[in-house]
């Protein structure tokens, strides 16, 4: 980990937040080992060793995690360890002690050794218990939500809250073009084209999802002339003889007056949480990561199987609160690093069963602490994966409300 002491830029931080949006970096900003610059190049001192890093301590919080998750161990395995060999060396006994305490044969009370073992085998309970699990898991498998032992199964009726990580969970992970607001008269079409064909020369994010909404268009952009990167602020390039910028407001508002227009819109995509990004002063495009199709279908159905939602996630509170009223969910953490996911987790367990659906590296301690962690199984990361008891394949969490239904059949049956 480090101090920037010179530069400015944009640097992908998903490793460590799991958040999709790059962020910005200027002079004394806090950069992770691991994150990647996107632009241009950064000086950075160290502040921390590797062994100190963020990405350490997230694997050691992950191994903390592991040792204070409390093993539960099942009531039918422990009875049958005690009652059965009990049962057995009594069977024994019979058959030795009954005919030299008695006149009887050895026959007879060998036969009434074998008939004490018989009757008090508790078949139903040692043999069924684990068929009717095993069934249950095939049967999640199937479902495509892959458990990793009967115990998590078994735990699954008691769960009263699920916290979802945002990025990659609720949403898909990827930004993409939410709105565009014309600021001067100028045909959308042509704002767009433009706009697109400086996007197209950045491999910054937020200039991917310009380009890659125009390409479903299926139209060719502008050939950019003298194209440059301005660190931390966007593009610029000449396009038919004329010099074009695609940046930020703070750019913008550095080089003189901003029109309230620009202004305006820039403020509508920041309430909606979303990220701006201004085509001169002729349109704003407004970014954001989008909820996947079910989420707030998922989230219904799990308040209506018991579960609470709570929402974790290290973006910034408004784009929190966003993301959160639009699916239903009423309780929001925000601008949260990994340990302070696993402290929400520690304090929401000494409530009540909680579970954590994650996908990140991130998200690593949280899902191992919690009472059961589930893992997006396509996107999730293999950290993700191994710290989490249950996978689920096709990252639908409306799955989740599923699995609690079966562990409480399971149990029942």
């Amino acid at each position: 980990d480090g101090m920037v002491e010179d530069g400015a830029g944009s640097m992908d931080e998903s490793m460590i937040t799991g958040e999709s949006m790059p962020a910005s970096k200027t002079v004394g900003s806090r950069v992770f080992a691991g994150t990647l610059a996107l632009e241009s190049t950064l000086t950075v001192r160290a502040t921390a060793a590797s062994a100190d890093s963020m990405s350490a301590r997230i694997i050691r919080a992950v191994e903390e995690a592991e040792q204070k998750k409390a093993p539960l161990q099942r009531f039918v395995d422990k009875f049958a360890s005690r009652y059965t060999p009990t049962v057995f060396a009594l069977a024994i006994l019979t058959a030795i002690f009954g005919p030299i305490l008695s006149s009887e044969p050895w026959t007879v009370w060998i036969y009434r050794a074998l008939v004490l073992l018989v009757i008090s085998c508790p078949c139903a309970l040692v043999i069924s218990t684990p068929v009717t699990i095993v069934s249950a898991v095939s049967a999640a498998a199937r479902r495509g939500i892959l458990i990793k032992g009967g115990v998590y199964l078994e735990a699954g009726r008691t769960l009263k809250h699920v916290c979802l990580d945002k990025t990659g969970t609720v949403t898909k992970g990827k930004p993409s073009l939410n709105n565009i607001t014309l600021t001067s008269p100028v045909a959308k079409d042509r704002a767009l084209l433009i706009a697109a064909s400086l996007a197209a020369m950045s491999s910054h994010p937020v200039s991917r999802a310009i380009a890659e909404h125009f390409a479903t268009e299926n139209r060719s952009t502008l050939p950019v002339k003298n194209f440059k990167a301005l660190p931390g602020s966007g593009t610029q390039g000449v396009i038919d003889g004329s010099l074009f910028f695609l940046t930020n407001l703070n750019w913008l508002t550095s080089r003189g007056a901003v029109a309230p227009d620009v202004t305006a819109a820039f403020e509508a995509a920041h309430s909606k949480g979303q990220t701006a990004v201004a085509f001169g002063v002729v349109a704003v495009f407004a970014i954001a990561d989008t909820l996947k199709n079910n989420s707030a279908q998922a989230i219904s159905l799990m308040k209506k199987v018991g579960l609470t939602p709570w929402l974790l996630t290290g973006d910034n509170t408004r784009a929190a609160q966003a993301i959160a009223q639009s699916v239903g969910i009423d309780n929001v953490k925000a601008e949260l690093l990994p340990e302070q996911k696993l402290e929400v987790i520690e304090k929401l367990e000494s409530q009540a069963p909680t579970a954590m659906v994650g996908d990140g590296i991130n998200d690593a301690p949280a899902l191992s602490r919690a009472r059961i962690g589930f893992a997006m199984g396509i996107k999730g990361a293999d950290t993700a994966i191994e710290a989490a008891d249950v996978a689920i394949m096709d990252d639908n969490i409306a799955k989740i409300a599923w699995f609690k239904k079966l562990s409480e059949l399971t149990h029942t049956t």
